[in-house]
């Protein structure tokens, strides 16, 4: 069979659909896949379905690593073990997909003694029991053979599968030794164990099956390609890269044999393009830190790889690329169809950006290697690789690989201390944890309850409705075990302030969920002589766990207790995740796009923030309307409705929207603003339901709109390309930001009562006042229009005050020059309008300019100022008087000992303030006399 026979007998699409059907065979149930970020878990950037390891330096220099791939799984919670699992994967590879037995190669843990952890001898007996023999079931260590993700949590000892392209010998001998000829196709994770820390494992309550096939490797060897990349999974991508580059064609080559480095190239754009159209269209959006600055770095590796080898400019390459990826993946991923147009802005402002970067990067690269050169160095100093990241944003894998192209090192243990300085000082600008974050259940609590205690899960139908109800203590869960009390003697003992659990059989208290905080409160005793005060909620796997410390007394289990929330901060979260589904759907209205999703939110007591994808700048005047809407929804006390509905009929309405990314149980409560759930089930395709906020949410809300009083929002701003973030206030916060607003409003119109430098003084502090005021996002645009208009009609009044005064001075000092023109001093009086005052000062320096421009005469200038209390006085002396004795500096001195103050001053040119402004007259004549007695001598 030809290699195009191949291709057309086992085509990629087959392949999928071909495990999928298997299994379902199999009485196993279908999901489709999840998104590559993982919304419902912040502590992981990215599904990492099968990896462990930092795979992005190594993508494109073989022929099977890739930043994203497929994985084609089974899983099993309890139902069958080893056997089945094993059982199938050998009927699909050998059955179903046909490959050949004698190419197959396994491999089981083979034990480890430092952790006293014994050879998986079940699995390998199981595989020999199945057909394979021996020689061809190997053992391997916990590195190739013990699966598990980090520190903690689930993991187990795993057997791979692996293939050999080219048969006909024994390759046992090249197993997990990289061989692009023989590779790891299946991994089939037995989950038994539990890892407590770096030394403790503990069996887990119930075995799972846990199994990754990497699809492209499957396709590559069903197709029999001997890359990846030779498939119909990367072809039409190379395709189009050739064609949008005008680079020659892909020739499959590695390493030395890849001469200029374009089909390495060629393999790095292809596999990036693909991870970028994912992980965008799954809401990572190219940011700083975190996801986003794991899609940042994949576009800037594949940017600087095309500009590099493929010599493209810059701008428009990876958005160029997307529909090949979209038109051969939509009809399996049909929601990367939905975003197109989002994902090649996105894509094509950040490759704008990126091209300033690596212009910058590289230069700075380029003057740190000249340095080296010159003082005969082969190290990069870490430093210099930390800044260039730290500083200038470059990413540190790329100035990796020009070290690499350069044929020199990176001090890696220099930048890793430069790194480890900069988290230090990150830490301590952030404030840590409570106590109360550091208690919860584990797996094998919630194991021990479920099997062992018999304890239901928690029913918390009540956090919806009663602020009070009846409950009893099911378990007391401290210091990570359960117990059968806790107590307090006398208001004090070694227990105070002790953080611990409560498990209650019924709560009315709202666990942290969907972004909306936990209820606080507090349990107490029917005795009234216990009282347990409530600091966080949290549920775990169904059980809400109620944690914080006994104020007074002593609980003990089986004990009733009366649950009581904080009604003031419930109704606060209330007003504010009702609001949120407010602003999600003026949002709709205002900004009409269809890229606009929700991308997380925070339901706080005091705020309430909500990211959303939108491509583009929100306008002060949007802003207004955006929140005027809101408060119309407000004020016309709508009622808010809530109802269970099965998770597929939920979908049939029109106009509901759900969080993006998230997962929703069936049945799934919706909550609808103003319009009955019963109405929109008679009638879900209903044209008039877009006029209303239709939600999937298990949240808490208030019951009419009215409830929220006011909303107004404070923030409006881009957090990341793509994303912005608006923050409000409803209820007495919002009143808070209205009064600042008002107060506010009314300083800046106070500014009309004050001119000239106190008008001036005055603009000062209100521009700090309108840096630091939360009088609302719209409304402090307003204040900050006004006052800018203030300010510039200040600045303009003042450039003509200011040329009025000068004006003034100078005509005064011409008057008296022509008045005596044969005089060789003058002594001049220059009282100004109160309109000029205030810019008294520059007026009698330019005329004093004025008068060294002439060069001619010998001047003093004389300035009072009734009002406040001040004489200024300046003179100036041409270089032929003073060769005659008149000093400046000397004539200065004069006049400041009749009217005082501070003076100061050359031989040239003098100048002080005095406090006297009733002697005046007598400094008039004292300067002249001065001046006079001098020059006659």
């Amino acid at each position: 069979m030809t290699s195009e026979q191949q291709i057309n007998n086992w085509p990629s699409g087959k392949v999928r659909s071909t495990f999928i059907e298997y299994f379902v065979s199999k009485d196993h149930t279908f999901y489709p896949s999840s998104s590559v970020v993982p919304h419902d878990d912040p502590t992981l950037l990215f599904a990492n379905a099968g990896g462990k390891h930092n795979d992005l330096e190594d993508v494109g220099k073989d022929v099977y690593h890739h930043t994203f791939f497929e994985m084609l799984g089974n899983w099993s919670f309890g139902d069958y073990f080893k056997k089945d699992a094993i059982s199938f994967a050998w009927e699909l590879l050998t059955k179903v997909y046909k490959l050949p037995e004698d190419r197959l190669y396994v491999t089981y843990f083979g034990g480890d003694s430092s952790q006293n952890l014994p050879a998986d001898t079940d699995a390998k007996q199981l595989w020999i029991d199945i057909g394979l023999p021996e020689n061809r079931v190997l053992p391997f260590g916990t590195k190739e053979n013990f699966w598990e993700m980090g520190e903690v949590g689930p993991c187990g000892p795993c057997s791979e599968i692996h293939f050999d392209r080219i048969g006909n010998r024994d390759a046992s001998n090249l197993v997990n030794l990289d061989d692009p000829d023989v590779l790891e196709i299946w991994n089939l994770v037995f989950m038994q164990y539990n890892r407590e820390s770096p030394t403790e494992l503990k069996p887990l309550p119930n075995s799972h099956i846990d199994t990754g096939m990497g699809f492209e490797r499957l396709v590559s060897v069903l197709q029999n390609k001997r890359s990846n990349y030779d498939t119909d999974v990367f072809v039409p991508i190379f395709e189009a890269i050739q064609e949008k580059s005008g680079i020659r064609p892909y020739t499959g080559k590695v390493g030395s044999d890849d001469l200029d480095g374009i089909d390495m190239a060629y393999r790095v754009i292809a596999d990036h393009v693909r991870t970028l159209l994912f992980a965008i269209s799954d809401g990572a959006i190219p940011s700083n830190e975190g996801r986003g600055y794991v899609v940042r770095r994949i576009l800037r590796r594949g940017a600087r790889y095309a500009r590099k080898k493929m010599l493209v400019e810059l701008g428009n390459f990876f958005p160029s690329l997307i529909d090949v990826v979209v038109q051969q993946m939509k009809d399996v991923f049909p929601e990367i169809n939905k975003r197109v147009d989002f994902i090649k802005q996105t894509l094509q402002n950040e490759e704008i950006s990126f091209a300033r970067t690596l212009d910058r990067g590289e230069k700075l690269f380029d003057a740190t290697l000249t340095k080296m050169r010159e003082s005969n160095q082969h190290v990069v100093p870490g430093a210099e690789v930390w800044k260039l990241y730290d500083t200038f944003g470059f990413p540190v894998d790329l100035t990796r690989i020009m070290a690499e192209e350069n044929g020199v090192e990176i001090d890696e243990a220099e930048f890793e201390t430069e790194k480890n300085k900069s988290k230090e000082l990150s830490k301590k600008k952030k404030n840590g944890s409570s106590n109360s974050d550091q208690v919860g259940l584990d797996v094998h609590a919630i194991a021990l309850l479920e099997s062992q205690m018999k304890i239901p899960k928690t029913n918390d139908v009540f956090k919806y409705s009663d602020s009070e109800i009846n409950s009893k203590i099911l378990a007391i869960y401290s210091n990570k075990s359960f117990v059968e009390s806790q107590s307090l003697t006398n208001g004090a003992s070694s227990e105070e302030g002790h953080i611990f659990g409560i498990l209650l059989d019924e709560t009315n208290f709202y666990s942290e969920s969907g972004g909306q905080e936990w209820d606080t409160g507090y349990l107490l005793s029917l005795d009234q002589e216990s009282q347990f005060n409530v600091l966080q909620v949290k549920n775990f796997g169904g059980y809400v766990l109620h944690i914080g410390s006994l104020k007074y007394g002593n609980l003990k289990v089986g004990q009733s207790v009366l649950s009581c929330y904080d009604v003031a901060r419930r109704l606060a979260l209330c007003s504010n995740h009702t609001s949120t589904h407010i602003l999600n759907h003026s949002l709709r209205n205002i900004l009409d796009s269809s890229e606009l999703d929700q991308r997380g939110s925070l339901v706080s007591a005091d705020k309430l923030r909500f990211d959303f994808s939108f491509n583009g700048q929100i306008s002060p005047e949007q802003i207004k309307d955006i929140e005027y809407k809101c408060k119309k929804v407000i004020e016309d006390d709508l009622e808010i409705f809530s109802m269970d509905v099965p998770l597929h009929e939920s979908k049939e309405i029109n106009g509901l929207r759900a969080v993006f990314g998230e997962t929703y149980p069936n049945p799934v409560r919706v909550v609808s603003v103003g319009q009955n759930i019963h109405d929109l089930r008679k009638d879900p395709k209903n044209e008039a339901w877009l006029g209303f906020s239709i939600e999937l949410c298990g949240g808490t809300h208030v019951q009419r709109t009215k409830e929220i009083s006011d909303f107004i929002i404070t923030e409006e701003a881009s957090i990341s390309k793509g994303i912005r973030r608006i923050v409000a206030v409803t209820g007495p916060e919002a009143r808070e930001v209205s009064d600042a607003y008002l107060e506010t409003q009314k300083k800046l119109d106070q500014l009309s009562n004050f001119s000239g430098s106190k008008l001036e003084s005055e603009i000062k502090i209100m521009g700090k006042l309108l840096d630091n005021v939360n009088a609302g996002a719209y409304n402090k645009h307003m204040l900050r229009q006004q006052f800018n208009q203030i300010r510039n009609n200040f600045i303009e009044a003042d450039k003509i005050s200011k040329a009025l005064a000068s004006k003034f001075a100078i005509d005064m000092v011409n008057q008296a020059f022509e008045a005596n023109p044969d005089v060789s001093y003058h002594v001049i009086k220059i009282e100004f309008e109160d309109s000029l005052k205030g810019n008294s000062g520059k007026a009698l320096a330019n005329a004093i300019a004025h008068v060294k421009s002439i060069n001619s005469k010998a001047v003093y200038l004389i300035s009072p100022d009734a009002v406040s209390g001040k004489v200024s006085h300046l003179c100036y002396v041409p270089k032929n008087l003073v060769s005659s004795g008149l000093h400046a500096n000397k004539w200065a001195e004069s006049v400041s000992g009749v009217i005082g103050g501070k003076f100061g001053g050359k031989s040239e040119s003098a100048q002080g303030s005095g406090t006297n402004v009733d002697a005046v007259s007598e400094a008039e004549n004292i300067a002249a006399s001065f001046a006079n007695l001098v020059i006659s001598d």
